[in-house]
């Protein structure tokens, strides 16, 4: 799985105009699955994300979580993360799991934020979709979960 993480003040998502997920302070998750992941990369990243120190605490040092801060994530599923440019300049989405496979995953995800506390909005799986977001700070991480990585143990091969 690979998630664009952004600390924002507000986002919202809107499909044919009409709100879908809105949160105010915390975390908008760019969500893309991969065809090699399966529930243990879902899992995984869902803790990641619910424990990540991304916020301010009275020092001003990012060492709170959206947890601790009492925020939300608004998760938007994003297949063209895993997009190759490493050849031509048109994307290649061939590692992209298949449409049920990734909506079944993106649910695992949000189901696991959901189990570990957080307050979670979604997008529309599939859907042509327009994010309104403010980036506070701007804070924006980049983190990737693959099968491969799982195996070693640890917190080898993410980012």
């Amino acid at each position: 799985m690979i998630l664009v993480l952004q600390r924002v003040s507000r986002a919202c998502v809107r499909v044919d105009g009409e709100t879908v997920g809105s949160i105010g302070a915390g975390l908008v998750a760019l969500v893309a699955v991969e065809s090699s992941d399966g529930e243990a990369q879902a899992a995984w990243c869902a803790r990641k994300v619910s424990q990540v120190r991304v916020f301010s605490d009275g020092e001003g040092k990012m060492n709170r979580s959206v947890l601790d801060v009492g925020g939300a994530v608004l998760a938007v599923s994003q297949f063209t993360l895993v997009g190759d440019l490493r050849k031509g300049t048109r994307p290649s989405f061939s590692r992209a799991a298949d449409p049920q496979t990734a909506k079944r995953l993106f649910e695992c995800f949000v189901n696991g934020l959901r189990q570990e506390g957080v307050k979670v909005q979604t997008g529309r799986f599939q859907a042509m979709m327009e994010v309104d977001l403010v980036n506070d700070g701007p804070v924006t991480l980049v983190l990737k979960r693959s099968a491969t990585s799982l195996e070693g143990g640890g917190d080898h091969g993410d980012s």
